[in-house]
């Protein structure tokens, strides 16, 4: 039964998420309410900040965001983390900008309280991140919180490397070029 509650709870938020930036792109971000996203997706207020709190977190949430510990384990090769994040961002990339993720990540370089949201996500990303990288990474707690920091930073600027491209070639060719250097942390 939980499997399908969660099941439900991922499209409900999909469902939010694509109405929000619908109204987004055709007002403006500032200019939409909770209220109006609720309607335009069928739910109550109370369901979009239950899932979501924010407008800003409506748009920086995505599945990295609820995955579980046992999950990112399996998602984080901790001796090579690198390629896992390039690897995560192939597989989420989508062959058409429509579809993939140009209608949230421009937010993310053109809303100032977007960014603040994503920076402070990043933020526990890289929390979430060194411990797995002392465990199994090779790493002391400073280095792996440094390592963590430099992954999820340096996809982020090479992600706003991409948007300021115009974001029409592969995210994953600019995360894998723009975290090569990390690369020698973990070089056997």
């Amino acid at each position: 039964m939980s499997g399908l509650r969660e099941q439900w709870r991922r499209t409900a938020m999909r469902t939010i998420q694509e109405r929000a930036l619908d109204l987004f792109d055709e007002r403006g971000f500032g200019a939409v309410t909770i209220e109006e996203i609720a309607a335009a997706a069928e739910v109550s207020p109370s369901s979009v900040y239950r899932y979501f709190g924010t407008k800003e977190a409506l748009i920086v949430a995505d599945e990295f965001d609820s995955m579980s510990s046992e999950a990112l384990d399996s998602f984080l090769d901790p001796a090579d983390p690198v390629t896992s994040l390039v690897e995560a961002v192939r597989r989420y990339e989508s062959p058409t900008r429509a579809e993939g993720p140009w209608r949230r990540v421009r937010y993310f370089f053109t809303e100032p309280s977007v960014r603040s949201a994503v920076l402070a996500t990043l933020d526990r990303a890289a929390g979430r991140i060194a411990p797995l990288l002392v465990a199994d990474g090779g790493l002391n707690p400073a280095q792996a919180r440094v390592a963590a920091h430099a992954i999820a930073f340096g996809y982020f600027a090479a992600l706003e490397t991409w948007y300021d491209d115009g974001g029409t070639g592969p995210i994953a060719r600019y995360v894998e070029d723009g975290l090569a250097p990390l690369r020698s942390i973990w070089a056997d």
